[in-house]
Parts: structure tokens; sequence; C-alpha cells
């Protein structure tokens, strides 16, 4: 890292950008927050100040027409990610876009594309990703802690009290795979190191036409299965597992394990857990850290929209799947 800071704008006055993406962006070694904007300019006055943000806008191209801001953080409804990704590109700005980075694989190759021509930094902002839990995770499988990797478990949910959230809104790129069976989908296929040749799955569908539950399979092309389930209408449920012909992998809280330290947990046959500590870390931090060393010293991100693409055209096959009865699709 080097003495300049990134300097950041963020479109929106999202809730994630509030609790978690801002105030890292605040706290990172090489990257500070100058900007805010909001459709509603009083929202966007009321918030900086709040935040001790030193500028607001009451117009997403306002901001990213700023020439004090190098990137922009997008924390905006899926449906929105592509335009205004692309709109930042074009005005120069290197963007963090939140997961999922776009509605569809050809979106994602599109916002690329655009990061390409203009010379600027795209990425997806799954933040889980950046954790050194999850580094060591997939050491410990690479490094055949678990035997020969067979079967990968996940689940992500939570029960959506609101009706009116955004994510039961189907125009809006809503449901429970594109908010939180996305990080199964991802995990799954980091631990896998590899991509399915084939997907199932099955979902409940609202009045909307939204999947409040999905529960789906990848099958990849040596025996290894991962199966997940993602709601929102279940309890809390948060995990991964990466089970082998020696042993188990569990992690809890794998993809929103807060700043303390945690652990990874060994497990074989009926004796007691082994317990591997990781010290604790702000993946937030880490993750806009990592995205502004890249962008200031133009070094590679870890993760592009490519990246993403691989992921959505996972999902969108998911969905082909339990749009026809659970049918598997091949990839």
């Amino acid at each position: 890292m080097t003495d300049r800071r990134l300097r950041w704008g963020v479109l929106s006055t999202a809730n994630i950008g509030r609790a978690a993406v801002n105030p890292a962006i605040q706290a990172s070694a090489n990257g500070e927050l100058v900007a805010v904007a909001s459709r509603d300019a009083e929202r966007a006055s009321a918030f900086a100040e709040q935040w001790g943000i030193p500028k607001s806008y009451g117009a997403y191209e306002a901001l990213i027409e700023d020439e004090d801001v190098d990137a922009v953080y997008i924390p905006l409804p899926n449906s929105l990610h592509k335009l205004w990704t692309i709109r930042a590109a074009q005005a120069g700005k290197h963007v963090l876009c939140e997961k999922p980075l776009a509605l569809d694989a050809a979106e994602c190759l599109e916002m690329q594309a655009a990061a390409d021509e203009n010379g600027v930094k795209l990425m997806e902002a799954f933040m889980y990703r950046f954790h050194p839990r999850m580094d060591r995770a997939v050491e410990m499988v690479r490094d055949g802690v678990v035997g020969d990797l067979r079967v990968i478990r996940s689940a992500f949910s939570f029960k959506l009290t609101n009706p009116a959230n955004i994510r039961m809104d189907a125009a809006l790129g809503g449901g429970a795979l594109m908010d939180v069976g996305c990080y199964c989908v991802n995990s799954s296929r980091t631990i896998a190191g590899k991509e399915p040749v084939e997907v199932q799955a099955f979902a409940r569908w609202t009045a909307g036409d939204v999947d409040d539950q999905l529960t789906g399979t990848l099958r990849f092309d040596d025996d290894l299965t991962a199966h997940f389930d993602c709601s929102l209408t279940t309890e809390r449920c948060e995990f991964f597992e990466a089970a082998g012909t020696d042993g188990v992998l569990r992690v809890e809280s794998s993809f929103l394990p807060g700043k303390g330290d945690v652990v990874i947990e060994e497990m074989r046959g009926r004796d007691g857990a082994i317990q591997h500590p990781v010290t604790g870390a702000d993946e937030y931090q880490l993750m806009v850290e990592h995205f502004a060393d890249a962008a200031l010293n133009n070094r590679p991100l870890r993760y592009t929209g490519a990246e993403a693409a691989s992921n959505m055209r996972v999902i969108e096959a998911l969905y082909a799947s339990a749009r026809n009865g659970g049918r598997p699709v091949s990839l």
C-alpha cells in the first residue's frame, strides 16, 4: 500500500452501506469516504451529516461527475447495478458493486467490458471471501485435511418480516437465491475450486413470483456434489461444511462472522471436534482495502466481473431448474 488514499462515493443511503461498508471505508488504511448520493437531497444531506461525510448529492449523476471521487460503492437494488456501474465506469470511476453483481451473466460481462474500456476496476462485494477464515478453510481442503472432498453443504436463511422489502420484488431482482443463496453458490464453487457441470433446484414461489425458499444441488465432474438451502422465511441459519473421506470441516456464521475471533471445526468420526482458531478481522475493511490497493496501484483484483458471471451462470441454471419442476440443467 502507499500513502495515497482512494476517495470513495456511495450511491444511496442503503442499510448495508450505513451498517458495514461505509464504516469500513472510513476505517481503512488507504481510503476515505468523501461523498454520498440519494434521490432525495435532504436524506443525503442528513445521512452525510450523521456519518461525517463531507459531500452529499440529491442525484446519483452528480456524484459520479464529481472529480474529487475516484471510486463508487453501489448498494442499489440488483436491477440497477448494471446501469450505474456502466455510468460510473464511463465517468472514470472504479466500482465496487454489491452482490449479486447483476441480474445475469451477460450483464456481468457487459459491466466488466465497460470497466475495461474505461481503464477502471470492477469487483463484486462478496466480503466473506476476504476473511482469513475463508482462506484457511480452502487451504485446509486443498491440503487434504478432509481427505478426498466429496460433499459441500451450506445454508443461509433469515426471516424477512416486511413484505414490502425490495427482496420480495421480482422487478428489482429479489428472491432468496439472489439475496442469500448466492453466497452458498459462491462458497461452494470456491471450495470446490471448479465449476459445476449440472444443477438442480426446487423453490417456493410467492404470489409476486419471487422465490422465498430454494434448495439446490450442484454436481461437479468428479463425484463431488454441493447441497444448499436458502430462505427468507425460516429462522436464521448460516454455515458451510466441506466433507471428505477422512473428515469434515464446519464453519458457523460463515458469511457474517463479525470482527471477533472465530474457529473452524474439524470432525472425524465420533471424536470431539478439533477447534482451529482464526484471529478476528473486519472482512468489509479487508475487502475495501484490497480494492483500493488495486485501484491506486493498478494491481489485479482477486475477483473480476468474469468470476461474477460464472456465479450468475450457476444461479440462472438453478432458477431454470426450479421453474421446470426441479428438472436438472446442464452447464
